[in-house]
């Protein structure tokens, strides 16, 4: 139990500097607002997988890979801020749960507009067939 609580912590951490870094230090014109909505570090912490929720959907190529040329300095940061007796290899990759949700909600909202008018076909008219 001790260690899964190291690693929760130890993830938390990387992903509040992590994102402090890139709002702040990172000035590649390809990264917009982006929100890091979760990190998983492999067991060994070689490897950190951030997850990247991005505002401009339609950026997300252009920002995933910008991350991953600014991961070496981002990491060569962490070096200096973080005392770990290793630090992760960064990856990317874009989150799409929070646009998924968003979009499904548009459909449940659309659906029930659609579907809640009396005498529509799923509206609950009172007509027999």
């Amino acid at each position: 139990m001790k260690q899964y609580k190291r690693s929760e912590r130890f993830n938390r951490l990387l992903l509040e500097e992590v994102s402090t870094i890139v709002q702040r230090e990172l000035k590649d014109p390809r990264i917009g607002f982006v929100s890091f909505t979760r990190v998983e570090t492999t067991d060994d912490l070689r490897s950190a997988k951030f997850y990247v929720s991005l505002l401009d959907e339609s950026q997300a190529a252009d920002t995933i890979e910008a991350l991953r040329h600014a991961a070496g300095m981002i990491r060569g940061v962490l070096m200096h801020r973080i005392k770990a007796k290793r630090i992760p290899e960064l990856r990317f990759v874009h989150d799409r749960s929070i646009a998924y949700s968003v979009h499904i909600s548009e459909v449940l909202e659309k659906l029930k507009h659609e579907g809640g008018e009396p005498g529509g076909p799923e509206g609950g008219g009172s007509e027999t067939p």
